[in-house]
């Protein structure tokens, strides 16, 4: 699910600046130009264990790890590694509130763990 224009150029912008949302930037390498990508996201913690969860499914950032699993969250150097389909639950049921009610609509669209892609992450 690719995020409308007002998300992509706008929303993720203020979500960056300012923590909206319980918002952390996440930066990645794109796997063709190599350049940094930034997005806004909602990092869960379970069992002492960050994560990254993927709202929108087979997102360009998800790609973009799995091509180069050396992210930064904030200012820290993470590797992040994917979490197994039948791991998923307990780590997407933490991000779900976190994330709140905007987050709820991808859940109809894409109900299953399998369509969230959910990476843990490691500091580097």
């Amino acid at each position: 699910m690719k995020p409308p224009w007002f998300v992509r150029k706008i929303f993720n912008r203020v979500a960056m600046a300012t923590g909206v949302g319980n918002s952390q930037t996440l930066t990645v390498t794109k796997r063709v130009s190599k350049q940094p990508q930034q997005i806004p996201v909602v990092v869960p913690e379970v069992g002492g264990v960050k994560y990254l969860v993927s709202t929108r499914g087979e997102a360009e950032w998800v790609r973009n790890v799995r091509a180069d699993p050396n992210v930064t969250l904030g200012d820290t150097k993470y590797v992040a590694t994917e979490v197994p389909v039948g791991e998923r639950g307990p780590v997407i049921a933490a991000y779900r509130p976190l994330a709140g009610k905007v987050v709820e609509s991808y859940w109809k669209e894409l109900p299953a763990d399998a369509d969230h892609p959910t990476f843990a992450l490691t500091p580097a």
